[in-house]
């Protein structure tokens, strides 16, 4: 039974790739170790339901592969159950994206660290635990780089952000052509003008800026609680870092940039794509904008 259903799945892949992109039905059978005449059996029989189903599974799968530059792997699953209103099993559409030879083209690249001496320093309150049970109850913050290029030149913009632990949305950002206290400070005081009634344990690495005087007045001024990460562990910012890779590996790794607008814009496109349209598993299958006003209701 399951040899059947996976042959089926090879012969509408064979005849999907004859139909769009006009492969020849010989080398699409050897390519994929079917008999030539045993698809041409398939093909003039009377299509199954599960057939039907798949052939439009197919489609959909390309079609959001390629508004989405190839960066969906298990959310293909999500964006199809939910921008379809159907309900399908997410062994069957990957599955479907095997033959197709479909997968998430992402990577991940590691961060690396410049040391500071801090002002002030604060205890690991938050202790890698990542759960809330309510917005604003635990801010995560960071800053990370992105390089474009003009010319043989390399250059830098920098991008700070707040993500709230609960709904995993971008509480706030800012991008800036330095890596500065003001890149921080305006991240924090939006984040703050956003969320007036916030008063969340707040968490960073012990970067510059975060472990100056200054900062910890605004966040004492806020009524927040600092927290910061033990020298040298990363995980201990570990969402924050989950999503430093995320936001670089479906956007920035896929793309060389050439001008710094053109990198701006795509980030922005993202954080908002990020915030609105990105479905999560751990959101109960909606984004983070979704799940955050689920609460608020």
């Amino acid at each position: 039974m399951v040899s059947g259903v996976h042959n089926e799945a090879k012969y509408l892949a064979i005849k999907y790739m004859n139909e769009v992109d006009k492969y020849p039905i010989q080398r699409l059978c050897n390519a994929v170790h079917i008999a030539r005449s045993a698809y041409y059996k398939w093909h003039k029989r009377k299509p199954s339901y599960s057939q039907l189903t798949n052939e439009q599974l197919i489609k959909w799968i390309i079609q959001h592969y390629e508004e989405k530059d190839g960066i969906l792997g298990y959310q293909m699953t999500i964006v199809i159950n939910r921008e379809h209103v159907v309900h399908y099993n997410k062994k069957r559409i990957y599955r479907l994206m095997q033959i197709l030879h479909m997968k998430s083209v992402t990577r991940v690249k590691k961060k690396t660290y410049i040391p500071s001496t801090p002002q002030v320093t604060a205890e690991n309150i938050l202790n890698r635990d990542f759960h809330a049970d309510k917005p604003n109850q635990k801010w995560l913050t960071d800053v990370t780089e992105f390089k474009y290029y003009v010319g043989p030149i390399i250059k830098k913009i920098y991008l700070s952000a707040i993500i709230d632990l609960y709904d995993r949305r971008i509480v706030s950002y800012k991008i800036c052509d330095s890596n500065n206290n003001d890149l921080v400070f305006s991240t924090f005081d939006e984040a703050v003008a956003l969320n007036p009634d916030a008063h969340p344990i707040f968490h960073s690495d012990r970067g510059f800026q975060y472990t100056s005087k200054a900062f910890h007045q605004k966040l004492i001024d806020a009524g927040m609680i600092q927290s910061m990460s033990r020298v040298g562990r990363c995980i201990d910012n570990g969402s924050m870092e989950g999503w430093w890779g995320m936001l670089k590996s479906e956007m920035y790794y896929l793309r060389k940039f050439t001008s710094r607008e053109e990198l701006i814009k795509a980030i922005e496109e993202y954080i908002t794509y990020y915030n609105t349209k990105r479905y999560q598993i751990k959101l109960n299958c909606m984004t983070p904008m979704e799940y955050h006003e689920a609460y608020a209701a």
